[in-house]
């Protein structure tokens, strides 16, 4: 089945959800990613002394590794203002999501939860700009969109530096583990990320997850949650 992820930046992708796109990827699931940004107004660039398109371009180049890396069907990235979603006409954000979604006709979407795990104003923008062209969309006209989701944590890791959003695990929907192998696609998806390097090593992120994936699926209430993104959909 086909299955279209749809986050803001470069490495939303990979801190957390690539070890849920190396395990749908490995059982044969197709995966897309839409990026809405090019990343690049990461405080990051004032370490390299970089420009905004700078920046940009060596995300880019990234996240083109991490294609390869999780092995993704497609990629496609744009140009929207990095930490200026929120500025934008709501509508710019859902056409370009819309028209990615008639091309791609994914079964399943998702995104970040309602309250963005970080918090961060690209990431709430982007879950409600994604629910917003699903609501729309989903129905008797476009038979192949089944089911939204939101990946998600349900516990914050311990001495993080960074302030995390969790999920209750009530509201977990759909829950498996990665494979030893997942978690390896995990690791080097992150290590793409060569300009982010130090962030990743003061975030810990390589320790901080584990192998267990969660999500929230819009509208739906499995109890015991799924163990298949796929899992009850029509083919």
């Amino acid at each position: 089945m086909r299955i279209l992820y749809i986050f803001p930046h470069p490495d939303d992708e990979s801190f957390g959800p690539s070890r849920a796109i190396a395990t749908q990827r490995r059982q044969g699931h197709d995966v897309f990613l839409l990026t809405l940004t090019r990343g690049e107004a990461t405080k990051v660039r004032h370490k390299f002394g970089w420009t905004l398109e700078q920046m940009g371009e060596a995300r880019y180049r990234e996240l083109l590794e991490v294609k390869k890396t999780l092995d993704l069907n497609d990629l496609r990235v744009l140009q929207l203002p990095d930490s200026g979603l929120k500025e934008l006409d709501p509508w710019v954000i859902e056409q370009v999501i819309r028209d990615e979604i008639l091309r791609i006709e994914p079964h399943v979407l998702v995104t970040f939860p309602v309250h963005g795990i970080s918090g961060l104003h690209d990431h709430i923008v982007t879950h409600f700009a994604v629910t917003r062209v699903y609501l729309e969309l989903q129905g008797p006209d476009h038979p192949w969109l089944q089911r939204l989701a939101f990946f998600t944590m349900v516990t914050a890791p311990s001495e993080f530096p960074w302030h995390v959003n969790v999920t209750a695990p009530a509201e977990i929907d759909c829950s498996f583990d990665a494979t030893d192998s997942d978690m390896d696609r995990f690791h080097k998806a992150l290590d793409c990320y060569v300009t982010y390097a130090d962030v990743i090593a003061q975030t810990k992120i390589h320790d901080v997850f584990d192998a267990a994936v969660h999500f929230e699926l819009f509208r739906e209430d499995h109890k015991p949650p799924l163990t298949d993104l796929c899992e009850r959909l029509r083919r």
